[in-house]
């Protein structure tokens, strides 16, 4: 039995800004490194861990959260 499901080939960095995430999903998240909250930031479509000073993105719809798919915080 084959898999036909297509594959998504959008770029892998690209998270989905301005995508709505459940509330109750942001209550039980946390980062995956510190064990620690999560913060939403819509405009960019990623869930924000100031612990660990990552981003998690989301793509269609889905939080990503591995720490190698994450895009580094600079220094502000």
């Amino acid at each position: 039995m084959s898999d036909s499901t297509a594959v998504p080939t959008s770029d892998p960095q690209t998270a989905d800004p301005g995508v709505e995430v459940d509330p109750r999903l942001l209550e039980i998240l946390v980062c995956p490194l510190t064990r620690g909250p999560l913060e939403y930031d819509r405009a960019r479509g990623e869930l924000v861990s100031r612990g660990a000073r990552l981003a998690y993105p989301i793509r269609d719809g889905v939080p990503i959260m591995l720490p190698e798919e994450a895009r580094e915080l600079d220094g502000n």
